[in-house]
């Protein structure tokens, strides 16, 4: 992970007060670090922020928390992508329950972390967003699983009902029909019961 794109809301100007009382950008800080750093900020659009993400490997959220929701959904629209979120006293003014919101970040950056520490927090951040990939699919897969054996519930209860059998014989009929038919059988069961609903109606 070599490349980093950094999100804030407003254009950065550098304040050479705020630098030597010791404040810490975070593009000053991963940049002294060795990453290629690229920056979004306020003046940007959404589309120049999404070109600048095809070249990132994560994108650090320098943003007060109650911001990060908008461009999660951004983000992980565009692509699946370490997410970050810079901690400063600038970002992290917010009450308690500002942090008890369900976004997706993958680690946590602060201005005190030396090179070792950045290293290590933005590996562990590449890895969670691998699994949070990885649930997100998994969630998918069983959500659809869900919603077809409703499909198929459903249908086995028309047919027992309808042909006075045993759910388990109705399940066998759907089956064979889906077997004859070359169809899935989530497929035959959500016809049967859209024409069993045309039908009541």
């Amino acid at each position: 992970m070599r490349s980093l794109l950094i999100i804030r809301m407003e254009k950065n100007i550098y304040d050479p007060d705020q630098i030597a009382s010791g404040m810490i950008y975070p593009e000053l800080l991963l940049g002294n670090n060795g990453y290629q750093v690229l920056v979004a900020d306020g003046d940007d659009s959404s589309t120049a922020v999404l070109k600048m993400l095809s070249e990132a490997d994560a994108a650090i959220l320098d943003l007060p928390i109650e911001d990060i929701p908008d461009w999660e959904k951004l983000l992980c629209q565009a692509r699946p992508i370490p997410m970050l979120w810079w901690c400063s006293p600038d970002t992290a003014s917010e009450s308690v329950e500002a942090c008890e919101t369900e976004i997706a970040i993958d680690g946590i950056l602060t201005p005190t972390m030396r090179d070792r520490e950045l290293h290590w927090a933005l590996h562990f951040a590449a890895r969670q967003c691998i699994e949070r990939q990885q649930w997100i699919s998994e969630r998918k897969q069983l959500q659809s699983r869900l919603e077809e054996r409703k499909w198929i519930d459903m249908a086995k209860g028309i047919l027992a009902d309808m042909k006075q059998i045993s759910e388990a014989e109705a399940y066998d009929i759907l089956r064979k029909k889906a077997m004859n038919e070359r169809k899935r059988m989530v497929d035959v069961a959500t016809a049967i019961v859209k024409a069993h609903q045309l039908l009541q109606s």
